[in-house]
C-alpha cells in the first residue's frame, strides 16, 4: 500500500521510478549512487515492529537527506499540491530488481580472500536481506546456515535478527558455525556471534577492525567515530592503543558527518550500524559483515580470539513511553534529576537522555564503572520521569554486553 502510494506520488509529479522489490536499505543507497539516480527511497520498519513503517530518502550521492531538507519535505506535505503534469509528461514506473546484481558484485569483490572452509550462520530477521545475504556468502564459498529468511510482511524483527541477538548467538553455537551474523529488518545493521555463541556488537566490531588496521599501519588518522552510546570500556580499549574515540549524537547521519569532518575510516553504533566512508556514506549490514570477515581472514584470527579483548562498563538503556517525548526536558524536576545524576557520575560514568527518532518514547542511557553507581543514578532519573511526566517503562535493557539503539 505504501509503495503504491509513493510511486503514484512520484509519477504524478513527472518523476520516473524503478521499483527494486524487497531490497536492503544500503542496496538502494548504493544503486542510487552507482547508477546515477536522482534520489532513492526505502519503505521499511527498519529495526522496529512491522506496523512502525517509515520512508527513508537518499540524495543522489547515496547519503540520507540532511535534517533541513527533511523538514522542508514534511512542511510541503501540509500544503496544497502544485500543478501536476498530464499525458506523456507524467513519470513512468517499472519493476526491475536486476540492479541488485551490481550491489552483490561490489560486495563480493571486497573479499578476495574468500570464505572456503568457513561455516557461517546468518539470521536475516525475516527482512530485506533474506535472499541477498545467503547468496553473497554462498558466492564467497562459505557453508551457510540460514535462519529467519522467510519474510511474510508481518514477521520482520519478531524474536530474531540484530534486535534480538540472543537468537544468532544460540543458532551459531548449535550449528557449530565459525561465525554468526544477524541483520535488522532493512539490513543496514549487523551484529555477530563467535563460535561459542558470544555476542560481538558494533563497538567490538569497530575495535577489531581498527586494531587490525592499526597493526598494519593502515589506520590514518588514528580515530574511530562512535556515539554517546558507545561503551566506556570500548573507549578505554581504543585509548590504550593510541586511538581516539570521537563521539556524536545517536544517528548514522551524525556519525557520517563526523567521519567526513575527521577523515576517520570507520564509525558507527553499538547496534551494529557501521559506516565505512571509503565504500558508502551510510550504514550497510552486508558491507559490515564483509569487512569483519576480511580483517579476520587477513589477520589469521577467529572471531572468538577477540571476544574478551576488553571488559565493557555497566550500561543500561531504559525506554520510556511518554505523551510528548520531544518535550521531556521542559520539566524542571526531570532536568534537575538528570543534572544530579550527571554530577554523581562525573569521571566515573555518563548519562544520556534523548527522544527516540523512530518511536514515541524517551531513551535513558546510564553508564558507570560499577553496577551500584549505574543503577542508583538510573533509578533517580526514572523516578522523576514517572512522577512528573507519567512515563511508563516500555523496556529496560542491560547494554553492558548487548546493543544500544
Amino acid at each position: 500500500m505504501l509503495e503504491a502510494a509513493l510511486v503514484a506520488g512520484f509519477t504524478s509529479s513527472g518523476v520516473d521510478v524503478v521499483q527494486l522489490g524487497i531490497a536492503p536499505t544500503p542496496a538502494v543507497a548504493f544503486i542510487t549512487r552507482k547508477l546515477g539516480f536522482g534520489m532513492g527511497a526505502v519503505i521499511s520498519a527498519s529495526h522496529n515492529p512491522a506496523p512502525d513503517n517509515g520512508i527513508k530518502l537518499f540524495g543522489a550521492e547515496g547519503a540520507k537527506l540532511p535534517d533541513e531538507i527533511e523538514s522542508e519535505i514534511e512542511a510541503a506535505m501540509g500544503r496544497a499540491p502544485s500543478a501536476r503534469p498530464t499525458g506523456p509528461a507524467i513519470g513512468r514506473a517499472v519493476v526491475d530488481p536486476s540492479a541488485l546484481e551490481a550491489y552483490l558484485l561490489h560486495l563480493e569483490e571486497l573479499l578476495p580472500e574468500r570464505l572456503k572452509g568457513v561455516k557461517v550462520a546468518v539470521d536475516c530477521a525475516n527482512g530485506a536481506a533474506y535472499y541477498l545475504a545467503p547468496e553473497l556468502l554462498t558466492r564467497l564459498g562459505a557453508e551457510v546456515v540460514e535462519a529467519n529468511c522467510d519474510p511474510d510482511g508481518d514477521n520482520i524483527n519478531v524474536a530474531c535478527g540484530a534486535t534480538h541477538p540472543a537468537t544468532i548467538c544460540r543458532i551459531t553455537k548449535e550449528a557449530v558455525a565459525d561465525f554468526g551474523v544477524a541483520f535488522d529488518g532493512d539490513a543496514d545493521r549487523a551484529v555477530f556471534a563467535d563460535a561459542n555463541g558470544e555476542l560481538v556488537n558494533g563497538d567490538r566490531m569497530m575495535g577489531i577492525w581498527a586494531a587490525v588496521h592499526q597493526e598494519s599501519g593502515e589506520l590514518e588518522p588514528k580515530s574511530v567515530v562512535g556515539t554517546v552510546m558507545s561503551n566506556g570500556g570500548f573507549e578505554k580499549y581504543l585509548s590504550d592503543r593510541g586511538i581516539r574515540l570521537l563521539r556524536t549524537q545517536v544517528g548514522d547521519k551524525y556519525v557520517s558527518r563526523e567521519l567526513a569532518a575527521s577523515g576517520s575510516l570507520i564509525g558507527g553504533e553499538q547496534s551494529g550500524h557501521i559506516i565505512f566512508p571509503r565504500h558508502a556514506p551510510s550504514g550497510d549490514g552486508l558491507l559490515t559483515m564483509v569487512e569483519l570477515l576480511r580483517v579476520l581472514r587477513v589477520s589469521g584470527t577467529r572471531l572468538g580470539d577477540w571476544t574478551k579483548a576488553y571488559a565493557p562498563w555497566p550500561q543500561v538503556l531504559i525506554n520510556l513511553s511518554v505523551p510528548n517525548p520531544k518535550d521531556w526536558d521542559a520539566n524542571t524536576r526531570v532536568k534537575e534529576a538528570v543534572q544530579a545524576a550527571t554530577a554523581v557520575l562525573a569521571g566515573k560514568g555518563r548519562v544520556n537522555v534523548r527522544p527516540s527518532g523512530t518511536q514515541p518514547m524517551v531513551r535513558v542511557m546510564v553508564e558507570a564503572d560499577s553496577y551500584e553507581l549505574r543503577d542508583g543514578a538510573a533509578a533517580e532519573i526514572l523516578r522523576a520521569m514517572q512522577t512528573e511526566l507519567g512515563a511508563k517503562v516500555y523496556s529496560q535493557v542491560d547494554l553492558t554486553h548487548a546493543l544500544g539503539d
